[in-house]
């Protein structure tokens, strides 16, 4: 599907009963980034199945991947639909523009014109005969939600991190529990109603410790730090009930936190096997025999990790599965490369420049997943049952590993950045250590949790379920 182009879906046709209203519609906006589209996309996915007219956008921009069948498809189905519009208008660059290679100037662009590119989306889809009921976007984009305002549409937030991670940001901006000062650490940062204390450490790499002219700082501060009143009427959280209960009920003592995760699809992430050649793959390997590496679309290791990386997967002696980026493949040397043995259905290794992670771990074949525990893969981790070894480099990171291995007890950390005798020796602890086998019993129960959460009537379901019956309720559609 080429997204850059025309419009991926056409009107929903509508019945011709005079007094029917229009279809509930929802229109999705996310900042561009893979791991900010992919769980708003999959939050509309399962709006669209519960009946909503749905219309997803951001300012696309190459290297973000929309899966097969988004925006495809020829009428309704007798249920809803799943639309993709890009933003365009206002002076939006055009997705291959290398300016939106640099995160922050593609931020401050999108800020400035996204609001006129996406008043004309909202006003052009009232003219196809789909006013737009509501609109959700990400954390990160608080444009979106001011625009919203402005043109007097009811809007919701997605927060696509832990909820954890949003009370400690959401007790800072409002000044609710005392943080340590940059300069004067404790050994003890702050205690959190339903969160374990965090360490300094734990929240160093975080936006309370940058300038407060630091830009994410600030659209953290504009999305977060508006009066509590002011905040949307819906707060959807990236997460579910069982797995953060004392954090979402400490968190509503604020504002009313709907947990909807875990926003993972395993299944709509590739059409097959035909992208990525993993699935074949791993079906020749036995079960949770494959040590799965992944740093996400954003970490760039340098070249002595990357060295150190390739030696110790070749030290483990384990058949492995490894996703090295394009822009980071220039690092593997050809020795490195070849200790790796990537490629045929034979080799012990395989590097790929992309997979479909949340199939990857999925695959029974997979018993460890090394990662920077970035939200996303921290989700698909717990939904898939994978043990990790946790190697976290900024951000929310290292709480996340903090919980997947101190309080989940899944897993176990490792040092960053990664050397060839530490990989191999968590790798070890985690597949075949005294532990690993109560690890696996672990992530398997969690597992079972984060999908019955989803499933109809489970803890999330009951939250999203809930949002439709309001926006058809505001709608007055049946």
């Amino acid at each position: 599907m080429d997204t850059s182009q025309e419009p991926a879906a056409v009107a929903v046709p509508m019945t011709s009963a005079p007094a029917q209203q229009p279809r509930p519609h929802v229109l999705l906006v996310a900042a561009p980034f893979q791991s900010h589209v992919n769980p708003l996309l999959r939050l509309g996915r399962r709006l669209a199945a519960k009946g909503l007219l749905v219309t997803f956008t951001t300012a696309l921009r190459a290297g973000i991947r929309l899966a097969p069948g988004d925006g495809d498809g020829d009428g309704d189905s007798g249920g809803g639909r799943l639309r993709v519009e890009v933003l365009r208008g206002g002076g939006i660059w055009a997705p291959d523009d290398p300016r939106f290679r640099v995160a922050g100037d593609m931020a401050r662009h999108v800020e400035a014109a996204g609001p006129a590119a996406l008043e004309e989306l909202v006003r052009g889809q009232a003219e196809a005969g789909r006013p737009v009921t509501c609109v959700v976007a990400n954390a990160f984009v608080p444009w979106a939600l001011r625009v919203a305002g402005e043109l007097g549409l009811p809007r919701a937030m997605l927060w696509i991190q832990s909820c954890a991670l949003l009370s400690v940001y959401y007790h800072h901006v409002h000044a609710l529990a005392a943080f340590p000062e940059a300069d004067a650490p404790g050994s003890v940062a702050v205690a959190l109603p339903g969160i374990p204390d965090l360490e300094y450490d734990d929240l160093k790499p975080l936006l309370i410790y940058v300038s407060g002219h630091d830009l994410w700082r600030q659209m953290l501060v504009d999305d977060l730090g508006q009066a509590r009143e002011a905040m949307p009427p819906w707060v959807f959280v990236n997460t579910f009930d069982e797995l953060e209960h004392p954090a979402i009920e400490g968190l509503r003592e604020h504002f009313p936190v709907i947990p909807v995760g875990p926003l993972i699809d395993p299944d709509a992430d590739s059409d097959g096997d035909g992208e990525d050649g993993c699935t074949a793959w791993l079906d020749a390997r036995t079960p949770r025999s494959v040590v799965f590496v992944a740093f996400g679309s954003l970490v760039n290791n340098e070249s002595d990790e990357v060295a150190e990386i390739a030696a110790g997967l070749a030290a483990t002696g384990r058949p492995f599965l490894w996703v090295v980026r394009d822009d980071n493949r220039a690092l593997l040397s050809a020795d490195a490369l070849a200790a790796a043995a990537c490629g045929g259905r034979d080799c012990r290794g395989k590097v790929v420049p992309w997979c479909a992670q949340g199939r990857v771990l999925a695959h029974p074949a997979v018993g460890c997943f090394v990662t920077h525990c970035g939200w996303n893969s921290t989700a698909e981790a717990l939904a898939g049952g994978v043990p990790v070894v946790a190697s976290p480099r900024w951000s929310d990171q290292r709480i996340n590993a903090r919980f997947l291995v101190d309080v989940h007890g899944v897993g176990a950390r490792a040092p960053t950045p990664l050397t060839r005798d530490a990989l191999r020796e968590r790798v070890e602890e985690v597949m075949g250590g005294p532990e690993a086998e109560a690890m696996a019993r672990r992530a398997a129960s969690w597992k079972e949790k984060a999908r019955a959460a989803v499933r109809g009537g489970g803890s999330s379901d009951q939250g999203v379920q809930a949002f439709v019956d309001q926006i058809r309720r505001a709608g007055s559609w049946h």
